[in-house]
């Protein structure tokens, strides 16, 4: 018997325009130090086509069936629902924001759909006016 932390799973693809796939599960892994349950896509210098092929690829080499994605309009999120309509079982959220993802990451022996819906909910509330 060893006392090594088991390696976690990756449970969601974050998919976005440049760096922020990176930089976002960056700021999870800071936070919580679950930044590996989670595996970046970004579309710098690809067309919708190789997009859609790069999360796909994605999903297959990690099993994730969630996909997280930064604009609800963005090129990311077009390939997105193209394959969700091809991959039933597959769920697409967008707009997401930091405290989404961290009530996400941390719900790992929660399924990953239902862990996606509390998590909206955590990520909507997290949004405050003030002044």
């Amino acid at each position: 018997m060893t006392d090594e932390p088991t390696p976690t799973l990756v449970r969601a693809v974050v998919a976005g325009h440049g760096s922020f796939a990176t930089g976002i599960i960056s700021a999870v892994e800071q936070i919580t130090g679950r930044g590996s349950v989670y595996l970046p896509v970004s579309n710098s210098g690809l067309c919708l086509d190789d997009i859609q092929d790069a999360i796909a690829r994605a999903l297959d080499e990690s099993g994730a069936r969630v996909i997280f994605t930064d604009l609800p309009a963005g090129s990311c999120t077009m390939a997105v629902r193209r394959l969700v309509r091809a991959r039933p079982g597959v769920m697409l959220a967008t707009g997401i924001n930091l405290s989404l993802l961290l009530d996400f990451a941390m719900q790992d022996d929660t399924d990953p759909v239902a862990a996606l819906h509390s998590a909206m909910e955590r990520g909507r509330a997290s949004m405050v006016v003030h002044g």
